[in-house]
C-alpha cells in the first residue's frame, strides 16, 4: 500500500512541478525595468500570413540594462517584427537603422512598478491555487487507495506528506514572489 502514497505524492509533485514552471514563465514576462530578451517572447510576428514567434525569425539580445536588438534574418522583415512589438502592447516601441531594430527599454514609474508588482502577485496566486488543487488531487487519490485497503494510520501519513510538499512548494513561491517583487521596485 506504500505505492499509494508514493503514486499520490508524486502526481502532486509533477502537477506542483508544472505549476512552477508556469509561474517563472508568467514572471518572466514581467519586465523589472530591465531590457532582457525574453520580454518579447509572446511577441508574434506575420511571417508570410502564419503568426510566427519573433525567436524564430529574428536574434533577440539586450546590448546593456536599456537596451534590446532585435536581428531579422530577412531585412524584408523589419517592419512587420516593428508591427508586432508595437501590437503586442508591451508598452516597447522599435526604431530602425536599416539593419536591426533597436528597443529602448524606458525606466519604469512608480506606478507602473506597483501595478507590475501587483500582476506578479496575482500570478503567485494563480500558482497557489494550483498548488492546492494538486493537494486536492493527491488527497482524493489517497481516500480511494484507504477505501481499497490502505489503514488509516498510512492515510494520514500519506496526507502529511502531500501537506508537507504543498507547503514547501507554497514557500517556494513565495521566494519566487519576494525575488521578483524586489526586482520590480528596484530603481
Amino acid at each position: 500500500m506504500q505505492e499509494a502514497i508514493d503514486m499520490a505524492l508524486e502526481e502532486a509533485k509533477d502537477l506542483m512541478d508544472k505549476a512552477m514552471d508556469r509561474l517563472t514563465g508568467e514572471l518572466r514576462k514581467v519586465r523589472a525595468g530591465k531590457a532582457h530578451p525574453a520580454m518579447l517572447d509572446s511577441v508574434k510576428i506575420d511571417y508570410y500570413g502564419t503568426m510566427t514567434p519573433i525567436s524564430q525569425v529574428a536574434n533577440v539580445n539586450s546590448t546593456d540594462a536599456r537596451t534590446i536588438v532585435v536581428q531579422p534574418w530577412e531585412k524584408p522583415m523589419l517592419d512587420p517584427i516593428a508591427t508586432g512589438i508595437i501590437n503586442a502592447n508591451l508598452g516597447l516601441n522599435p526604431t530602425s537603422n536599416g539593419e536591426v531594430l533597436i528597443i529602448n527599454v524606458p525606466p519604469l514609474t512608480e506606478e507602473r512598478r506597483i501595478e507590475l508588482s501587483k500582476r506578479a502577485r496575482s500570478e503567485g496566486e494563480a500558482a497557489r491555487v494550483s498548488i492546492r488543487t494538486a493537494r486536492k488531487d493527491a488527497n482524493d487519490l489517497l481516500k480511494l487507495a484507504k477505501e481499497d485497503g490502505l489503514s488509516e494510520d498510512m492515510h494520514k501519513t500519506g496526507e502529511a506528506k502531500v501537506q508537507d510538499l504543498t507547503n514547501a512548494y507554497t514557500k517556494k513561491i513565495e521566494e519566487v514572489l519576494d525575488a521578483k517583487e524586489s526586482d520590480i521596485m528596484t530603481i
